[in-house]
């Protein structure tokens, strides 16, 4: 098997940026994709995305079978939500494995949690989606998405091997749609695609990265990230 390469890892940390500059867009005003509400927020952060991360949806969209669709869950999210998510991620760890020093619990938590740092969402260059019917009917893929182990065991890793027939065979689809699109996917979570960050810039050889930290407000500074509420 090829190696899986976490978030976690130091080789991502290190990967330069160099900031492009592009805005985040809200894909609710885009007719060729479909947005889910499960987790919309008071300022619409979910539903955005960097401008060539948008354009890159359509041409996956364009790519996928004329009766199917892709169906967006989350896209950017905030810099302070994320810090919250991971540091769930770790004590939840260190609960169920109190002898584990604190890289090998950050390493744990950054299969299936991303280090605030260096975290795609936060980034706005990544999408968690599945893919669904003209009718919003979602296809089987194996599991909800954002499911964790153990709750899953594993099978939410891109290329499980215990995936029923029509699960792989949807994961397929949607992976040729995305990885054709410029896309790459994060191996321990089937719903997770990128463009322009860290972990996309790693995995394709590019010499940087195109987004650094972003955010939904025009009065504030590009990096400077919005207030979480409580």
């Amino acid at each position: 098997m090829p190696e899986i390469v976490l978030l976690s890892d130091p080789r991502i940390a290190a990967v330069a940026v160099k900031e492009c500059g592009e805005p985040l867009v809200d894909l609710r005003t885009m007719r060729a994709v479909r947005v889910d509400e499960r987790l919309a927020d008071r300022e619409g952060a979910f539903a955005r995305v960097r401008l060539s991360v948008a354009d890159r949806l359509i041409v996956a969209q364009a790519g996928l079978p004329r009766e199917l669709r892709l169906l967006v869950v989350e896209g950017f999210r905030p810099a302070c939500l994320q810090r919250r998510y991971f540091a769930e991620s770790m004590a939840a760890h260190l609960e169920a494995h109190p002898g584990w020093d604190e890289r090998r619990v950050h390493v744990e938590a950054g299969r299936y949690v991303s280090p605030p740092e260096v975290a795609p969402h936060v980034s706005g260059g990544a999408v968690d989606l599945t893919l669904c019917t003209v009718s919003g009917i979602e296809l089987p893929m194996g599991t909800r998405v954002n499911a964790t182990p153990p709750e899953c065991d594993e099978a939410c890793s891109t290329d499980f091997p215990g995936l029923s027939a029509e699960a792989r065979r949807n994961r397929g689809i949607l992976g040729t749609a995305m990885t054709t699109a410029g896309f790459v996917n994060y191996p321990t979570e089937w719903w997770h695609w990128s463009y322009g960050d860290r972990y996309w810039a790693f995995i394709t050889g590019a010499r940087f990265a195109r987004y650094d930290m972003s955010s939904i407000s025009d009065k504030k500074s590009r990096h400077q990230q919005p207030p979480c509420s409580s």
